[in-house]
């Protein structure tokens, strides 16, 4: 018998919505729950963009798409399988009805004159990005609402940045698809966790 709580096992990685919007009071009230993460020097480096209009989400996927273009060229990628991958990454984005980009900015955050502590500041603030995420999921879930999370935003934030035409300083590093579950959709099952393998007590 689980002992995970069942709010915890609802939340599922789901893409299949169905095409109706989002209210904007639900776009809100998740990400107010997101917000309610735990963070470093408590801090909220963190900035949310709503995305629930079919302008911003073409620009976004073309600006994240293209930048997936050049790197993948770079690797040396077949070019039909380039157009293939972006093609796919567009529509994928296209089918939700809305977004939520999670940027993070040196808001609130310590500065040092040295790279170590620099980075593991901005790790820091990785960290509570993942747990307002965690958050912002969670709380849809609670609300009926189907999430996944995307993680492209991480490998081009300038891209997605300038694609919605934020502040400098907001650097786009997670997206979370948000919408209504596509009634056919069947998730799979989950494989056990692996307690032994993952975990160990010191």
């Amino acid at each position: 018998m689980s002992v995970v709580p069942a709010f915890v096992e609802a939340r599922r990685s789901i893409r299949a919505f169905r095409s109706e919007p989002v209210p904007r009071t639900d776009l809100d009230a998740i990400v107010e729950a997101a917000c309610l993460a735990p963070a470093p020097h408590h801090s909220r480096p963190w900035r949310f963009v709503v995305v629930d209009t079919d302008e911003a989400k073409l620009a976004l996927a073309y600006g994240m798409g293209e930048r997936w273009r050049r790197d993948l060229r770079a690797d040396g990628v077949d070019e039909q399988r380039v157009d293939e991958l972006v093609r796919a990454s567009h529509e994928k984005l296209e089918r939700a009805p809305a977004f939520v980009v999670g940027c993070l900015t040196w808001n609130g955050l310590d500065r040092y004159p040295d790279e170590r502590r620099q980075r593991a500041e901005w790790g820091m603030a990785l960290l509570s990005l993942g747990a307002a995420v965690e958050n912002l999921m969670l709380t849809a879930t609670d609300r009926g609402l189907a999430s996944c999370w995307v993680a492209a935003p991480i490998f081009c934030p300038e891209e997605a940045r300038d694609a919605l035409a934020l502040p400098e300083e907001w650097l786009p590093h997670a997206l979370v698809m948000v919408g209504y579950p596509d009634p056919d959709y069947v998730g799979r099952t989950r494989p056990p966790v692996p307690l032994d393998e993952i975990r160990r007590f010191a």
